[in-house]
């Protein structure tokens, strides 16, 4: 097992020597504008690669006449563009800003909407990597003749030989600091790239990445961090929800909330505006404390329950997409299955459909899950490894 210069090894893995950079090799680096990005950048040019930044234009926020656009939120695409670029200027590399909004509009911003629609709560981010960044922004770099992509992604990868003299091999993603792993988004990026990907904040921590934008006096260095999905810059996705169905001209008809006795506990707005396993903002007064435990599109019904009652043991998972041998359809695999962001990895059972269609899986919980919600990812794991993921679909009796 090899470990590139500045990929160290995590906790688990075998420390070789690290692989001496390729200096001919062009590296594309995905740059946002932030901190993160400009110090993925800066250290891949000190490791002696041959560097372009490019930034991806994916979306233009309305700003209504007398309000300011909030760059700490990331909504003024054309600041942080510039922000990049002149990061770039700093260190000496092109940099180049690509006009990828209908990507964007068709792979991001429209399947979130749609899956509020039908009652899903989806993951953004998963969607930007898996088909933005690691296909059409890919896509591009190639075109300019990158031979690797880059993020500023806290995370890291390691590359394991095959079992036979003339095996390829497999390269797998691994945890990074655990404050700020990002891991969890990166299930659905395509195997065939993780060779070509690289990661340099691998070994770093915030504060680490930081002192060294401040000791390069790279002009991101302070540069505030974005909390909020970056077409949902006041962070309540209800209100983009219904602005773009109203622009559309789609109805979101009222339901009714249904006790977890089956009793009318009166109207609701609809069933894009409640999430699987939400308690506040429901709108009615219950002598005791519910959440929402199921939603039905078919008849609008938003189904409360009690805490007890969002408890899950197995859920089926669509759109799966694994790393390294073992997943042949048909065979189960004993694994760690994180199915939030933030939330603990817990002992699971994971079984691909032997017929039909492949990409779905069954995953069996060692103990109950709660609160596990359509449309969510569930990402597999062998301690820091990842081994794959997959979206969640229903939850099962």
């Amino acid at each position: 097992m090899s470990v590139s210069s500045f990929h160290p090894a995590v906790p688990g893995t075998d420390p070789s020597p690290p692989v001496a950079p390729v200096t001919q090799g062009l590296v594309a680096v995905a740059m946002s504008g932030g901190v993160d990005s400009s110090v993925a950048a800066l250290l891949l040019k000190r490791q002696g690669y041959n560097v372009v930044g490019l930034t991806m234009k994916l979306w233009s926020p309305p700003i209504k006449q007398g309000e300011s656009c909030d760059d700490e939120k990331t909504c003024c695409t054309v600041d942080s563009a510039m922000d990049a670029k002149r990061v770039c200027d700093q260190l000496g590399i092109p940099h180049y800003t690509l006009d990828m909004q209908d990507d964007f509009e068709e792979r991001v911003i429209r399947p979130f909407h749609e899956a509020y629609l039908h009652g899903e709560t989806p993951n953004p981010c998963v969607n930007c990597n898996s088909f933005v960044k690691w296909d059409a922004l890919w896509q591009r770099a190639r075109a300019i003749g990158a031979d690797y992509i880059a993020t500023g992604h806290y995370a890291a990868t390691v590359r394991e030989p095959g079992e036979a003299a003339d095996a390829a091999g497999h390269t797998y993603i691994l945890r990074a600091d655990p404050l700020k792993d990002q891991s969890y988004f990166l299930w659905g990026i395509p195997a065939s790239s993780l060779a070509r990907t690289l990661f340099p904040l691998a070994s770093l921590s915030k504060p680490e990445v930081r002192a060294l934008a401040l000791e390069a006096g790279l002009r991101t260095a302070a540069k505030g961090e974005s909390q909020d999905i970056c077409f949902v810059p006041g962070g309540d996705y209800r209100e983009v929800v219904a602005a773009r169905a109203e622009a559309e001209g789609v109805e979101i008809p009222e339901g009714r909330f249904v006790g977890p006795d089956g009793e009318d506990l009166g109207s609701h707005r609809g069933v894009p505006f409640y999430t699987i396993g939400q308690r506040k903002g429901l709108g009615i007064a219950t002598g005791e404390p519910l959440f929402v435990r199921k939603i039905d599109v078919a008849t609008g019904e938003v189904i409360l329950g009690r805490k007890e009652d969002l408890a899950t043991r197995a859920f089926v998972a669509d759109r799966f997409n694994g790393f390294g041998p073992g997943w042949r359809p048909g065979t189960a695999r004993e694994c760690l299955v994180q199915f939030r962001y933030r939330s603990p990895a817990v002992p699971a059972l994971v079984e691909r459909d032997a017929e039909g269609d492949a990409s779905r899986v069954r995953v069996t919980l060692s103990e109950p899950g709660l609160g596990i919600a359509p449309g969510q990812s569930a990402v597999f794991y062998d301690g820091n490894r990842l081994l794959g993921g997959a979206r969640i679909r229903e939850t099962l009796p």
